[in-house]
């Protein structure tokens, strides 16, 4: 089993990355800059690039030198993800630091930072020296979802690997073998996420996840009045904030577990003194305040792509393009038809431009309950008195 086995979808990537893993070593660009919309996988292609670059047999994935590259824990790999909204700056200079020392077992010290575009251009400048000059055993693997999301003197210093949105079926096989759920489940959960792999396993292992975005949906298709859009924004913002609350308390509980075992310590043990500070450095209140905004704002992100979604389908409808391209909420066909009966074709755009700028504004730190508000309040399809019904196909 390969350690590209678990890539979806990216198959010209994987194979070029290949190629490179077993060529000469003299010849490998040391900096490299991997590109992809959210959910196809550009940290995990990373990921088995360092295996296969560090792997005695490029990437086989069943020695200990990939199985622990995989599992995030080899000495010379080190992999920088964030929960919080930004990368900070005394972050980064640990890794520019750590970058200059010797690999300890491996032919590569491999460093990925997961979301360099979480980093403040004072940040990002940080890195530049290091990227255009990297250590001569270290390979440094950034990833962003495109080049416009890294600093321009960035992009000119690193290779670019550009990742694809995988095909539909290509997710509903992994889902449905990753996840163990049937094949028509699966391929739900494929369709809603438009190709968004992590997404697609939420949905197929989180119910609650699934009907939320049920709900979403038939709310925007039946906005008629303002109140219905301040109640649902509220709803939205409601349940963003649960789920932030939800996924933080987990992980801190699961931080305070592991700290006790790799500390030898039971469930009800005391701490001692001497790693007291450490222990309370777990799920302090500004870290975990933090930490809920990313989660709440990665939540309010996908409820805006779904909401993108139906005006997506709107559009294919009212160009008649739905046999080719197909329509992603199915389950709401009727209602969507419907929308596109009741609205123009460059209505439907200007709604997507609406999403659009309410993203910007969230991204700008905007109050979410007023931009949320603001947009559903655009979205209300009023009826129009004697207007007749118009069909789009069969």
């Amino acid at each position: 089993m390969s350690v590209w086995n678990t890539i979806i979808g990216q198959k010209p990537v994987v194979d070029m990355l290949s190629r490179i893993a077993e060529g000469d070593p003299s010849h490998l660009a040391q900096s490299w800059l991997f590109c992809g919309p959210p959910g196809s996988g550009r940290s995990n292609v990373a990921l088995a690039f360092a295996a296969a670059l560090e792997c005695p047999r490029h990437g086989c994935g069943e020695c200990a030198v990939c199985r622990s590259v995989m599992a995030g824990n080899h000495p010379d790999v080190t992999v920088m993800a964030t929960d919080k909204v930004t990368i900070g700056i005394d972050e980064v200079r640990n890794l520019v630091d750590k970058s200059e020392e010797t690999p300890h077992t491996a032919p590569w010290h491999i460093i990925i930072i997961t979301d360099v575009d979480r980093m403040l251009e004072r940040t990002t400048n940080v890195l530049l020296k290091e990227v255009e000059e990297p250590a001569e055993r270290t390979i440094w693997m950034l990833c962003a979802p495109s080049p416009q999301d890294v600093l321009p003197t960035i992009r000119s210093r690193t290779r670019l690997v550009t990742l694809a949105v995988p095909l539909t079926r290509d997710v509903a096989e992994f889902i449905e073998k990753d996840c163990g759920v049937d094949s028509r489940l699966a391929a739900r959960c494929a369709r809603l996420s438009e190709g968004h792999i992590g997404i697609a396993r939420l949905y197929a292992m989180d119910d609650q996840a699934l009907a939320d975005r049920d709900e979403l949906i038939v709310g925007v298709l039946g906005l008629r009045r303002v109140s219905d859009a301040v109640v649902l924004a509220d709803a939205l913002l409601a349940n963003a904030e649960a789920q932030a609350t939800a996924t933080v308390d987990k992980a801190v509980e699961r931080e305070k577990a592991e700290f006790r075992r790799i500390n030898g310590l039971k469930a009800k043990d005391p701490i001692p003194t001497v790693i007291r500070s450490e222990w309370n450095a777990i799920g302090k209140k500004n870290d975990v305040k933090r930490r809920s905004t990313r989660i709440m704002r990665d939540v309010l992100d996908r409820s805006l792509n779904s909401i993108a979604s139906i005006y997506r389908d709107v559009a294919v409808i009212q160009n008649g393009a739905e046999d080719a391209v197909g329509i992603v909420n199915l389950e709401n066909r009727h209602a969507l038809y419907d929308l596109a009966a009741s609205i123009g074709r460059d209505d439907a755009v200007h709604r997507m431009e609406l999403i659009a700028r309410a993203r910007r504004r969230l991204g700008g730190n905007g109050n979410p309950r007023l931009d949320f508000e603001a947009l559903f309040c655009s979205l209300i399809v009023f009826p129009a008195p004697n207007a007749g019904r118009v069909t789009f196909g069969s």
